[in-house]
């Protein structure tokens, strides 16, 4: 059986461009993670692009460690870390090998295997909410370092791919801030990078960066 054309493995050229064409050329795909208890699909609708060498905000801005070695592999891999002691994020690694960018997968709504993703997401309040925000889309999706360097244009049986899906309107995108990033000024205004499908309600809320204060 052939798969329908929104069903079809995003190619690796798709990735191996420039993250800032990537990032929102995602929102409207689906992410689509296979478990033991059946598949959870998830329509992107919020990212964030992380440019390497070029970025303050990125892991791999003060070069290759042990933690941000997939972002130099090959384009279209997923880049998982962990953060505050706590949760899990997911990336798409962007553009040519040995060039560290990604583009954080920041919210989504679930399209399939809602059930599953509610049993991983007890704490959400409605639907909406299962994938509001990196970590909730992790979690929900039942992702963590394990799944690091996966490879998400692979075919047939893979943990986690990215499909076609149905690309959102370019008049439907918005753009700002990311969240949580500082920049000049030291609100992240130099970098524009979050995109968002404009009025969708699983869009994560955005927070501007709040610098830590030193103690005395």
């Amino acid at each position: 059986m052939i798969a329908p054309p929104d069903r079809m493995p995003l190619p690796r050229e798709f990735f191996d461009r420039p993250v800032l064409e990537v990032a929102p050329d995602l929102l409207g795909r689906t992410l689509v993670r296979t478990t033991p208890d059946g598949p959870i699909a998830v329509r992107i609708t919020e990212v964030e692009a992380y440019d390497g060498p070029n970025d303050p905000g990125s892991h791999a801005y003060r070069g290759r460690t042990a933690r941000n070695e997939v972002m130099f592999g090959p384009p279209g891999h997923v880049y998982v870390y962990f953060t505050y002691g706590m949760w899990h994020c997911m990336n798409l690694v962007c553009g040519p090998e040995g060039r560290a960018s990604a583009v954080l997968l920041r919210a989504g709504e679930v399209i399939e295997g809602v059930e599953l993703a509610r049993k991983r997401r007890v704490s959400a309040r409605n639907d909406k909410e299962l994938a509001k925000g990196p970590a909730r889309l992790a979690t929900a999706l039942e992702v963590d370092r394990a799944l690091d360097g996966t490879d998400a244009c692979a075919c047939g049986e893979t943990p986690l791919r990215m499909l076609t899906g149905t690309p959102t309107a370019p008049d439907l995108v918005r753009t700002g801030p990311r969240t949580g990033v500082a920049g000049e000024g030291g609100n992240g205004e130099a970098h524009p990078w979050r995109y968002w499908v404009t009025g969708d309600p699983t869009v994560s809320p955005y927070r501007a960066h709040v610098p830590r204060r030193r103690r005395s």
